[in-house]
């Protein structure tokens, strides 16, 4: 596929507090609760089905992200900052396993999920969220305390009035290479606009309360798949290449995973904290990544990558076919225990490519530095960080999708693409947020703006060979989805990546060297 150079969305009309994968992070989990039985249901084939949700029902609890207003951490107070904010992760997994596990209750008692659920979830969250004032200011930060205090309260959200992963318009409408251009929002007050989408969750009303879809209980549903082949083209112009753009490419070839390096951590958002991801991470690149990995560690690891100075970490979140299999973490946090369940795809590919700038040369990335893309909390917190891109081989320059999954014709493979922010503040490897210290550059023109230097994007491109679901009367069969917190009931828009630029032997100079050339290394 060609090079993609995607900008980040505009801020959505419902969106309340500014959404962050970089804090999906979490403390080790409870036992997952049992979902109800009808959540799983074999037909004759042997194929697993799933159905769609009662529009009535209560689907997700939705908590604002404290850890994106946090944009001004002192260093040493990041540590304690990361634990705490883990903690309120451990917190809303816990307030979602017994939403999921008590809908007799629920339905015997209005006002059960507000004074058993919600209410006590909002205690459990203005302690720690206060934990996390004490640890700012004990260092000499400072933080508006009144405003940081109005995130402790949660709300819930109806199976068919979360903010992401319903219908979209127009597939969603893609900027650039499969940007979207208008934050996600839905158009026709959320009907798709010309095309023939999935049933919405409100078509299966028959369905059991408890029943939020998916082999687990928490997704997918029959909405969050669509035909590809029934979705307008959606794919725009990219910018036009300026005098000064840096046209070349890099290759870094690291493997598919094949010898399944998984784990449920994740460094960036959360050291030390084990379980800090609550899904399963593919790994290539460098293969010794976890909670407890130090920059100094990084560099001694070995690498799968056929340039051994190329020591960088890259994961994502698995794909899993929701097949009634088995997994070796079926019974473990961050797999089964949190509702991430089915088969562990191994894609059949995986390009990593360094391209460049059309505006400007391009700066070698520095030592460590960290970026993730996406937001693994889109359904709770909105498009806005979003960078989610499924499309199928023979679509991918017409057709992308960021709040669906794909239904692909036969012969043609899923693929999930990825393209990194390519712009960098200059001086940090990390900012509190994960966030702030990267950015995209201007989807019009490819400028990087704020003073940000542009750096070379890291893009990917992930294929899996996966059978086509299928849609009867509300009822998917054979569902797929990406791994994530239980809460956002596996959305196609959570999907997310994750990067440490680790190299050696000047590797970081010759691929900025390569691309500014113009030269394909």
């Amino acid at each position: 596929m060609g090079r993609n150079d995607r900008k980040r969305r505009t801020p959505m009309a419902t969106k309340a507090i500014a959404a962050s994968a970089a804090l999906a992070i979490g403390g080790a989990g409870l036992i997952w609760a049992q979902m109800n039985a009808s959540a799983h249901e074999s037909s004759s084939s042997g194929q697993n089905t799933t159905k769609a949700a009662a529009a009535s029902a209560v689907a997700t609890i939705a908590c604002p992200d404290v850890g994106q207003q946090l944009t001004n951490v002192p260093q040493k107070a990041r540590q304690g900052v990361a634990t705490e904010l883990a903690n309120l992760d451990k917190q809303i997994t816990e307030a979602y396993a017994r939403l999921a596990s008590t809908r007799q209750a629920q339905a015997n008692d209005p006002s059960f999920v507000q004074n058993a659920i919600v209410g006590p979830l909002k205690e459990k969250r203005a302690a720690t969220i206060d934990r996390i004032r004490i640890d700012i200011q004990r260092v000499g930060g400072s933080v508006n305390a009144a405003a940081l205090k109005q995130l402790a309260a949660c709300t819930t959200q109806t199976a068919n009035n979360t903010t992401a992963g319903g219908q979209n318009n127009n597939g969603g409408q893609n900027n650039n290479g499969g940007q979207n251009n208008n934050g996600g929002q839905n158009n026709n007050g959320g009907q798709n606009n010309g095309n023939t989408a999935a049933p919405s969750a409100s078509a299966s009303a028959s369905a059991p309360a408890a029943n939020n879809g998916g082999q687990a209980g928490n997704g997918p549903t029959a909405a969050d798949f669509v035909d590809i082949t029934k979705v307008a083209n959606n794919v725009l112009a990219k910018p036009q290449k300026q005098a000064q753009a840096s046209t070349g490419s890099f290759t870094t070839r690291c493997g598919v995973n094949a010898n399944k390096n998984h784990n449920t951590d994740n460094v960036i958002v959360a050291p030390g904290v084990t379980n800090g991801a609550h899904h399963e991470h593919d790994y290539v690149g460098n293969q010794k990544v976890n909670a407890f990995s130090t920059n100094d560690s990084l560099l001694a690891a070995p690498s799968s990558c056929q340039n051994q100075s190329d020591l960088s970490a890259y994961y994502w979140p698995v794909v899993r076919v929701q097949d009634g299999s088995q997994e070796f973490d079926a019974n473990a946090l961050g797999g089964g225990k949190e509702g991430n369940v089915g088969k562990i795809l191994t894609p059949q590919s995986a390009q990593i490519k360094y391209v460049g700038s059309p505006a400007s040369k391009v700066v070698a990335m520095p030592q460590f530095l960290r970026i993730i893309t996406g937001d693994a909390k889109t359904l709770t917190n909105g498009l806005a960080n979003a960078n989610a891109h499924w499309s199928c081989t023979g679509f991918e320059n017409k057709v992308q999708l960021t709040e669906q999954y794909p239904i692909c014709p036969q012969g043609s493979n899923v693929v999930r693409t990825f393209a990194f922010q390519s712009c960098w503040d200059g001086v940090n490897i990390d900012s509190a947020n994960h966030r702030t210290h990267v950015a995209f550059a201007d989807p019009a023109s490819g400028v990087c703006g704020n003073g940000f230097k542009a750096i070379p994007q890291l893009t990917m491109r992930l294929v899996y060979k996966i059978t086509p679901p299928t849609i009867q009367n509300g009822v998917v069969k054979n569902a797929y989805a990406v791994d994530g917190f239980p809460e956002q009931l596996h959305k196609a828009s959570t999907d997310h990546d994750d990067f440490i630029s680790v190299t050696k032997n000047n590797l970081a100079a010759t691929i900025a060297n390569c691309i500014n050339t113009g030269k394909k290394c």
